[in-house]
């Protein structure tokens, strides 16, 4: 590890697109914009602090006026990979660029996969079976879960298989085990998660628990967190980061219920996390809570959170840490349907201490962030263009 690192804190901003991506079309998403159509549709939204760093200064984002000094390096990244979820995204972060898809079901799960899951869990019936938000499903068939004890098997857009069971019905330990059992049968057929979606409550007023667990497909081969393992780096997911890598090259982890929760953890690790240390969050309300739900309103609130939050977070900040802050993908809120936008992600970064940087422009590939960590800690990459020399 480099003698002279200090800690890098990498933010992603789970779903905060900045406009569509040039291969658009290919996923049915022209015209998406998360961020842009956001400020359009909640007149109002003030991100001052995001603004002071660069965020109006993004080529392409003309909702948000920019400042004549950003205190951050700012740009945009596009996405190689073809996909548009949340592995897909996360793996190209760290250098593995996928060339096919995930597989996803958007008409439910079929009888080869269903029946065998349902026989090694001792069901006759799965209850849903079809791509639907979690929330409308556990609405629409949590009293008949209640009653029967069949489990609520839905999809989405994503290539996750997901499993919602009342805890009062469903110990949560059983459930993890029916989400192992499916995991052996559908990871083969492409999808990247099974994730366990239990809840508690009464019918008209049942509420998700923190004790969801995501059984993730691990990368395939090295990463760039594996390297900077090797290079003495201390890796910290906080948030579903140790779930979205099954653990691979994470050495520590947080795990959250919310963002407010996700950005409290961070705000410690600000404080108290020792030099050669990678803070890697993940805040995914803006995605499950807002984007998929389809509520600008609420999005642009959690976006005004965050950005009232940072200040602390700044402060906390010691001499030549790094940051990162971005997006894994879109999730437009005021379009159609309730799935992921292809869209280009957006790019804050700066190293404490350092004279404020550029405009990074348009990086070619979200592999450029773990090429930036790994040269800042002096890990052995050769995956992505590193910007570290811009900072």
């Amino acid at each position: 590890m480099g003698a002279e690192a200090g800690r890098a804190f990498f933010i992603v901003l789970d779903s905060v697109g900045i406009g569509e991506l040039p291969d658009a079309a290919a996923f049915g998403d022209v015209g998406s914009h998360t961020l842009g159509h956001i400020m359009e549709a909640v007149p109002g939204t003030r991100l001052p602090n995001m603004q002071a760093l660069g965020l109006g200064n993004i080529e392409g984002f003309p909702q948000l006026d920019g400042v004549p000094a950003p205190a951050a390096a700012f740009g945009k990244m596009a996405e190689v990979s073809q996909g548009k979820d949340t592995a897909t995204g996360h793996w190209e972060f760290v250098g593995l660029v996928l060339d096919e898809p995930f597989q996803t079901f958007p008409d439910g799960f079929p009888d080869d996969i269903l029946e065998p899951f349902l026989q090694q869990i001792g069901k006759t019936r799965a209850l849903g079976n079809q791509a639907i938000s979690g929330t409308v499903i556990i609405e629409q068939l949590g009293e008949e879960h209640v009653r029967s004890g069949d489990p609520i098997v839905y999809t989405s857009a994503d290539p996750v298989f997901q499993i919602a069971a009342h805890e009062d019905v469903v110990p949560i330990e059983e459930l993890y085990r029916w989400c192992k059992i499916a995991y052996d049968l559908v990871i083969p057929r492409g999808l990247s998660r099974v994730i366990a979606r239990p809840f508690t409550g009464e019918a008209g007023s049942y509420t998700r628990t923190s004790n969801r667990k995501d059984f993730a497909l691990p990368p395939p081969r090295r990463t760039a967190l594996d390297a900077l393992i090797d290079a003495g780096v201390h890796t910290v997911g906080v948030g579903k980061i140790h779930d979205v890598y099954a653990g691979c090259g994470i050495n520590a982890s947080r795990k959250t219920r919310d963002n407010a929760h996700g950005m409290t953890e961070t705000l410690d690790l600000a404080h108290t996390a020792a030099p050669g240390t990678l803070v890697f969050t993940n805040l995914v309300d803006f995605d499950a809570k807002y984007g998929h739900r389809r509520n600008p309103t609420g999005y642009a609130q959690a976006l005004e959170a965050f950005d009232a939050w940072l200040p602390a977070f700044l402060q906390a900040l010691r001499p030549d840490d790094l940051v990162i802050i971005t997006a894994d993908h879109g999730n437009d809120p005021t379009y159609r349907g309730t799935d992921h936008t292809r869209e280009y992600v957006p790019l804050l970064t700066w190293r404490q201490g350092h004279t404020p940087a550029h405009d990074l422009g348009t990086r070619a590939s979200f592999a450029d962030i773990g090429a930036t960590l790994a040269d800042y800690f002096g890990a052995e990459w050769g995956v992505g263009e590193s910007f570290l020399a811009s900072l």
